[in-house]
């Protein structure tokens, strides 16, 4: 059972974040606070939670890290990439602390959770005032308070199972998109992520605590709702699962569209396919990450399933969704791998034809398996698999939105376009971004759009009245 943080516990947060409005309202103008998310979209959900909190304690925002007050960087521990990043960032906030001594810099997120990443920020970073980690985001208004009334530093990381809490103030970056966390964590252990380490077991919403936050939404004009979990389709609420809780959102009324990331194909079921085949408002996009094509990869991966029940899920799920837009995730390079199990996954590749593909050169992470097995094929051999991987999925995505040619797609139109500044953009059902003439008016709504144009990563078309 998922351990819920009680109603009294929130009711405390609250009575911290009225204490630290207190303190704002001292300043002699309006604080103003710089929050940058890296990584997920669990992670973007995680900042607008931080933001939710940080206006209802007195502050306002600004884009400039040089104006504020308040500097957090809510971090990402999946790929070196991303930490090296928040370090580089790090370090060129020391002159910042020297010239205002009264700014108060956080750092938060995924990748403090691991000790020895904050074991380091700790000893080379002496000017972050705020560590704390994924398990503790509720108690964030009581350490920003501990730091004006005290004024030493916060280290907040404690081991967890990971915890559920309600009812935390949101500031959402859009007026008509919006991600709603249905789960956290993940109990698969694949021996190259830290994902488990870090956001801890898998714990599920209350099915009436989603289906409320999902029909406010839609009653104030939200017209996307992303569903967020770690292994987003291994829900369970309360006897509820995954596609049963599509069935009752896909119920509520209005015009709006249901999608959701990231599903793990071990938890994906014909079932599962046949509620977003037979629904009036999820995605006809599925994200299946694959990884690797070869069964012994997999095997060393933790993955839990074959290529041939993958299959199985793909040639299912394109019977029963024709216009179903099929996207994957690719690791080249396992520790392990060779050239023959990578011409695997090409063949997979191949066979599948995705429509697009995340792919990413295997990076180490300190406390995984993977970490601490025998890697002997070159980074130079790894970008030329990598190369040829692109090469491969690149024909595949061409080839996948000539399709679309000639149709008519029902788009949300989200802003300026992508692929030419003078028209709007959006995605359609299928998840495929649309660019089209229009006006500032189509934000936030839905338009016909007929398709005239096909690129390898968009199609472009013009609005039909």
């Amino acid at each position: 059972m998922p351990q819920f943080v009680s109603d009294e516990e929130v009711k405390e947060q609250g009575f911290f974040m009225k204490r630290v409005c207190a303190v704002t309202h001292m300043f002699d103008h309006v604080p103003l606070a710089y929050t940058h998310s890296y990584g997920c979209q669990q992670n973007v959900s995680d900042g607008e939670k931080i933001n939710g909190m940080l206006y209802r304690m007195g502050y306002d925002f600004t884009d400039d890290p040089e104006k504020a007050d308040f500097i957090l960087y809510n971090t990402c521990a999946v790929r070196e990439n991303a930490e090296n990043r928040v370090f580089g960032n790090l370090g060129a906030l020391k002159h910042l602390k020297n010239r205002n001594p009264n700014l108060i810099i956080a750092v938060c997120g995924c990748m403090v959770q691991q000790q020895h990443i904050a074991d380091r920020i700790k000893k080379t970073f002496p000017f972050v005032d705020l560590v704390f980690g994924t398990h503790v985001l509720h108690k964030f208004p009581e350490h920003l308070y501990s730091i004006f009334a005290e004024g030493k530093r916060v280290y907040s990381l404690p081991e967890s199972e990971g915890v559920i809490c309600e009812g935390i103030p949101v500031k959402r970056d859009s007026k008509f998109k919006a991600s709603v966390p249905i789960m956290y964590g993940c109990n698969n252990f694949c021996t190259y992520c830290i994902v488990p380490y870090v956001r801890g077991r898998e714990r599920s919403r209350n099915p009436e605590e989603i289906i409320s936050e999902v029909s406010g939404l839609i009653e104030k004009g939200y017209k996307e709702i992303l569903l967020l979990g770690q292994n987003v389709n291994s829900y369970d609420g309360n006897g509820v699962d995954f596609k049963e809780l599509l069935k009752k959102l896909d119920n509520l009324e209005g015009e709006f569209k249901i999608s959701f990331m990231t599903s793990h194909p071990k938890d994906c079921s014909f079932e599962l396919i046949d509620t977003i085949a037979e629904s009036r408002h999820i995605s006809w996009h599925l994200h299946l990450p694959v990884q690797s094509g070869s069964n012994r990869i997999l095997k060393l991966m933790n993955r839990h399933y074959d290529i041939e029940h993958y299959l199985s899920l793909v040639e299912y799920a394109r019977k029963r969704i024709p216009e179903l837009q099929l996207t994957t995730d690719i690791i080249v390079g396992f520790p392990g791998e060779t050239y023959e199990d990578f011409c695997e996954t090409l063949e997979l590749m191949k066979k599948v034809k995705y429509d697009s593909a995340f792919t990413f050169i295997y990076s180490k992470r300190e406390g995984t398996k993977a970490a601490e097995m025998d890697d002997p094929i070159s980074e130079e051999e790894k970008g030329k698999w990598f190369r040829e991987l692109l090469e491969v999925q690149g024909k595949s995505g061409e080839e996948a939105y000539k399709k679309y040619e000639g149709k008519v797609l029902r788009v949300l139109c989200e802003g300026k376009g992508r692929t030419d500044e003078s028209l709007y953009t959006g995605k359609s059902r299928q998840n495929i971004i649309v660019d089209f003439n229009g006006d500032e008016q189509h934000i936030g709504k839905f338009v016909d759009v007929k398709i005239t144009k096909v690129l390898n990563w968009a199609l472009v078309g013009e609005i039909i009245q």
